[in-house]
C-alpha cells in the first residue's frame, strides 16, 4: 500500500488529538466505566476525522477506505481498548449502511450530525439469544399506519448508554431468516443528551471484564414508534446490508490492533532491558529475545494480510475471506501477545494499572465481538468451498 501525504497527515492529526485530549484522561474514564462520548466525538468531528470515507455532501471527506484503516491503526495509540472501539462503532459499524443505502433526508438527519460529532450512534444487532447468529434475532417491527412499531431486546450494545440513535437490525416480516430483516434508524433520545424515546429502556449497563471505558447496554424496546421513512434502503435487505457492514468492521478490527500490539511488544522490551534477574537483565535471556522476535514477526504478517485485504477492498473486490482471516488472526494474536508479554512483566504485569494487563483484559473481546473466531472459521471454510451450509454471518 502506497501511503500519501494525506494518509500521514491523518496519522499526525489524530495522534496529536489522542496525546492531548484522550490519553491524559484514560485512567479516569476506565475507573468511571464510561467516557464522555459527545465531548470526544465532537473534537474528532471538528477535525474532520469521523467521516473520512463518507460522502462529501453530508460532511464527509469522500476518501477511500485506506484512510479509514489509517485512522483505525492510529487509534491503537490510545491507552485502552474501550475508547477506540467506541469511535470505531461510530465510523465503521453503525454508519456504513446508512451512508451507502440511506435516503437523502435520512442521511441529513442522522449521518451528518454523526460525522460532525454532534450525535453518538450505536449498532443494534446482538440480542440475548442471538450474538454471532445474526439470522436468529427476534426483535420485530410491525407496520401501523406510516410507522413501524418495534419491540424486542438488544444486548452488548456499545455506546448505547449515551447514544442518540441506533442503527437497528429488526425483523420486518415473517419470511425466510435471511430475507425478513431490515435496518431501521431508531432515535434513542429526543435530542442530544435528551430524554429516552418513549418505549426505550436502558435496562442495564453491563459490567465487563475489560473495555471498561466503553459503555455497553442491555436495551429494551416496547412498542417504540419509528416512521417507516427511517428504513435504510430496501425492506428485507437488512441482513445483506449488515453483512456488508461487517466487512468494514472486521477490517477495522484488524487494523486497529496493529499499533496496540506493536506498542505492547515495545514496552515489554523496554521493561525487560531494565528488569534485573540472576545477575543479568531479562532481555539477556535468549528465550525472551526469541519469543518477542517471533511475536513481532506475527504482527508484521498480520499487518501484511490486513493491508492486502484493505487494498483489494479499496479496489472494489469482495474481501469476505481475507477480512475474516485478518479479524481471526488479530483476535488470536492479541491474546497471545498480551499473555506472553504479561508473563515477562511478572508481578508488575498482574497489577491493574499496567497497560499490558489492560490489553490482556480488553483484547479478549477481539475473538468474540464482531463475529467469534468460530464464525470467522466458518466463513473462511465456506469461501474455500468446504462448508455445506451458510454460517449465518
Amino acid at each position: 500500500m502506497q501511503f500519501t501525504h494525506d494518509h500521514e497527515q491523518i496519522r499526525d492529526t489524530l495522534k496529536r488529538y489522542i496525546d492531548e485530549h484522550i490519553n491524559p484522561h484514560v485512567d479516569e474514564w476506565e475507573e468511571a466505566g464510561i467516557f464522555p462520548a459527545h465531548q470526544v466525538f465532537k473534537g474528532l468531528g471538528d477535525l474532520g476525522l469521523l467521516g473520512l470515507t463518507k460522502p462529501e455532501a453530508y460532511g464527509g471527506a469522500g476518501l477511500d477506505y485506506s484512510y479509514g484503516m489509517v485512522m483505525a491503526e492510529t487509534l491503537g495509540h490510545i491507552n485502552c481498548g474501550g475508547v477506540p472501539m467506541a469511535i470505531g462503532v461510530q465510523t465503521d459499524m453503525c454508519t456504513p449502511a446508512l451512508a451507502r443505502f440511506g435516503g437523502d433526508e435520512l442521511r441529513k438527519e442522522f449521518l451528518m450530525p454523526a460525522i460532525a460529532g454532534d450525535m453518538v450512534g450505536c449498532i443494534g444487532v446482538s440480542e440475548p439469544g442471538a450474538g454471532s447468529d445474526v439470522a436468529g434475532i427476534k426483535s420485530v417491527a410491525r407496520k401501523d399506519g406510516d410507522d413501524y412499531v418495534i419491540s424486542g431486546q438488544k444486548m452488548w450494545i456499545t455506546n448505547s448508554i449515551q447514544a442518540d440513535w441506533m442503527c437497528m437490525l429488526v425483523n420486518t416480516s415473517d419470511g425466510p431468516a435471511h430475507k425478513n430483516k431490515s435496518l431501521v434508524m431508531v432515535p434513542m433520545r429526543d435530542g442530544p443528551n435528551g430524554q429516552l424515546t418513549k418505549g426505550i429502556e436502558i435496562a442495564q449497563k453491563i459490567r465487563k471484564i475489560g473495555m471498561n471505558s466503553s459503555d455497553t447496554g442491555l436495551i429494551y424496546l416496547d412498542d417504540v414508534r419509528v416512521p417507516q421513512r427511517y428504513l435504510i434502503g430496501q425492506e428485507g435487505a437488512g441482513f445483506v446490508y449488515q453483512m456488508q457492514q461487517f466487512q468494514e468492521e472486521r477490517l477495522w478490527a484488524a487494523a486497529s490492533s496493529l499499533v496496540t500490539l506493536t506498542e505492547c511488544v515495545r514496552q515489554t522490551i523496554e521493561w525487560a532491558q531494565q528488569r534485573k534477574m540472576f545477575g543479568a537483565t531479562l532481555i539477556d535471556q535468549q528465550w525472551v529475545q526469541f519469543k518477542l522476535a517471533e511475536l513481532q514477526t506475527e504482527i508484521e504478517a498480520l499487518r501484511a494480510l490486513t493491508w492486502r485485504a484493505g487494498e483489494l477492498y479499496v479496489g472494489g473486490q469482495d474481501v469476505l475471506q481475507l477480512a475474516s482471516m485478518a479479524k481471526l488472526k488479530a483476535g488470536r494474536l492479541t491474546r497471545e501477545v498480551a499473555d506472553t508479554c504479561l508473563q515477562f512483566w511478572g508481578g508488575m504485569g498482574f497489577t491493574w494499572e499496567n497497560r499490558v494487563s489492560r490489553l490482556y483484559r480488553d483484547g479478549r473481546l477481539g475473538s468474540i465481538g464482531g463475529g467469534a473466531d468460530e464464525v470467522m472459521l466458518g466463513i473462511i471454510a465456506k469461501t474455500m468451498g468446504m462448508a455445506k451450509k451458510p454460517t449465518g454471518a
